[in-house]
């Protein structure tokens, strides 16, 4: 659902997707081709939140801020499953992985890379292609360009997941009895 604040209205581009169970609050700018998932919170009712083109907030992320704070998420950010955005600012091609916790006043260089359950305290900086893993979290090494490939080729099925969802997804009723045979779509074929 998308819910004015204070006479803030978000503001959502037509080429991007915003779950109907997802909360969008108030001062939120939403570029092209971004996906936000179900369960996902984005609260812009202390202050804004700028969502750049090409970014993917998954299922039960939450952005938020203290009050006068913008939380940025720059061109092709991926939030993986459940992490927590609060007053960052979160860099162009950035990954941050599933579960992690990202505080107020991180800045996020360019390409780097988050691991899954990491918790990165308030005030911390790292520069472009850093790898930050841990509780509390800290740059382990550098990215590489094998790396950063994977992180956009993944972020690439996200930046189509909006045109995908908007010709090929509506709500239904669960079939109650098989038609046909059904194929997993690796290929195995184990219902029948």
């Amino acid at each position: 659902m998308i819910y004015e604040f204070n006479e803030f209205i978000p503001v959502l581009q037509e080429s991007s997707f915003v779950h109907p169970q997802a909360c969008v609050t108030g001062n939120v700018i939403i570029g092209k081709n971004v996906y936000i998932g179900p369960g996902a919170a984005l609260r812009g009712d202390w202050g804004q939140i700028i969502i750049e083109d090409g970014c993917n907030v998954q299922e039960n992320c939450t952005i938020h801020m203290f009050p006068g704070v913008t939380v940025l998420l720059k061109e092709g950010a991926h939030i993986g499953h459940g992490a927590i955005i609060h007053g960052a600012t979160i860099g162009r091609n950035c990954l941050v992985g599933m579960n992690a916790v990202i505080m107020d006043n991180v800045v996020l260089g360019d390409e780097c890379i988050v691991g899954a359950l990491s918790f990165i305290k308030a005030d911390e900086t790292f520069g472009p292609r850093s790898i930050i893993v841990g509780n509390p979290a800290k740059k382990i090494k550098e990215a590489s360009d094998e790396m950063i490939n994977w992180k956009t080729e993944g972020t690439r099925l996200y930046q189509q997941l909006p045109a995908d969802m908007m010709k090929g997804w509506k709500a239904c009723e669960p079939l109650r009895t098989m038609i046909g045979s059904t194929v997993i779509p690796s290929g195995n074929n184990w219902i029948s």
